[in-house]
């Protein structure tokens, strides 16, 4: 008689195991929406799948584009947050700020509203995206955001560069960069270690996961325009890579 094969449960895998395949889905930032089941549609998916590309840097510094979200996730341990770019109701004004902006269209059935938000993505190690998505509803606007911001993802370059600091870490800009986007200026100074992060708010969300742990700042134009201070901050970074 042949033997019954018993069904393999989840209790019978050793431990061990468990953990070394999920250090390794970890190191290559896999995650939920990364290489597992993803099927790659461009040449430079494939090739990433394949292993032939093994660094973001390869594609960022040929400045080949990055057409599916997988690609980043493959390759960096990606991290995200929302900033805070709408406002909720409030008595004069004075509604507390939130991750979703929300507008309505008016039509003849009624009013149909609609969510927009923004994200920011890094590794916390030199590589750092910006992206908006809307939709009439919140969560397929947030997807949408962080998929742009994984597409339009940068590389930046860290240093130390403070006037009084002589250390070896990667912990500041190398250079004082400004930015611009809209009505609002930012500009980045290189500042020592331990000083932290001296600017505003949201854009401390920014630097944080670009890898930047201390840096002054100086801001002008209409700064509570969160959108307008990112997009600014974003073109500040860009320009720490040039050559």
């Amino acid at each position: 008689m042949a033997e019954k094969k018993e069904d393999l449960k989840v209790e019978d895998i050793p431990k061990e195991l468990i953990a070394e395949e999920e250090l390794k889905i970890s190191e290559k930032g896999a995650g939920i929406s990364g290489i597992i089941g993803w099927n790659p549609k461009t040449k430079l998916g494939m090739e990433v799948k394949d292993g032939k590309i093994k660094s973001i840097d390869e594609i960022l510094d040929a400045e080949k584009k990055i057409l599916e979200p997988e690609i980043v996730d493959s390759l960096i341990n990606v991290k995200s947050d929302l900033i805070n770019i709408g406002q909720s109701k409030g008595k004069f004004g004075g509604g507390k700020r939130r991750i979703w902006r929300q507008t309505q269209r008016k039509t003849k059935e009624g009013n149909i509203p609609k969510f927009s938000t923004m994200a920011v993505v890094g590794d916390e190690n030199g590589h750092v995206g910006a992206g908006t998505g809307n939709s009439k509803e919140t969560l397929p606007a947030k997807e949408k955001a962080i998929r742009k911001a994984k597409l339009g993802i940068i590389k930046i370059k860290r240093a130390c560069s403070g006037f009084d600091c002589s250390c070896t870490e990667l912990h500041t800009i190398p250079l004082k960069v400004t930015g611009k986007s809209g009505s609002v200026i930012v500009t980045l100074i290189p500042a020592p270690q331990g000083t932290g992060l001296v600017v505003a708010g949201e854009l401390k969300k920014l630097l944080a996961l670009a890898g930047i742990k201390d840096v002054y700042s100086k801001t002008f134009g209409k700064k509570r325009t969160t959108f307008n201070l990112i997009k600014a901050g974003m073109n500040a970074l860009e320009k720490t890579n040039i050559k």
